[in-house]
C-alpha cells in the first residue's frame, strides 16, 4: 500500500480485472438480446430484472471513484458508465450497444474517442 495516498495499487488492479471479466460476461449476454445492462429496463418489469447487471453498475461506480482518487483512471470502467447514460429515441438499443462496445474492446479502442472530432465551423 502506498502510504502517501492510502491505495494498494495491486488491489486496484485486481478490482479492475474482476470488473473487466464481469463486464465481458454481461456484454456477451446483452449482445444476445438480454436487456438491462445499461439500465434500460423499466422498473415495472420485474421479469426483466438482471441483478448481475445492477451489481456490475454498482461496482463500476465504486471502481471509477477509487481509480480516479488514485489518479489511475480505468478507461473500460469510464466508457461503460458513459454508455449507461445513453437513453432516449436516438439510443441504438442495448444489444447493438453491447456488440459495438465488445468490438471496440476487441480492437483495443477503449479509451479513445468514439466519434471523430467535429470542427466548429
Amino acid at each position: 500500500m502506498d502510504e502517501q495516498d492510502g491505495f494498494d495499487h495491486g488491489q486496484l488492479e485486481t478490482l479492475g480485472k474482476v470488473f473487466a471479466e464481469q463486464l465481458l460476461a454481461c456484454l456477451g449476454e446483452c449482445a444476445r438480446g438480454r436487456r438491462g445492462l445499461f439500465g434500460d429496463v423499466s422498473l415495472e418489469d420485474e421479469r426483466a430484472a438482471w441483478p448481475e447487471a445492477a451489481r456490475l453498475r454498482e461496482l463500476a461506480v465504486a471502481l471509477q471513484t477509487i481509480s480516479h482518487q488514485a489518479e489511475e483512471p480505468n478507461a473500460l470502467c469510464d466508457e461503460f458508465l458513459d454508455l449507461c447514460t445513453f437513453h432516449g429515441e436516438s439510443h441504438p438499443g442495448e444489444p447493438r450497444l453491447a456488440r459495438e462496445f465488445l468490438a471496440r474492446i476487441e480492437r483495443g479502442d477503449v479509451g479513445t474517442p468514439t466519434q471523430s472530432e467535429r470542427r466548429p465551423w
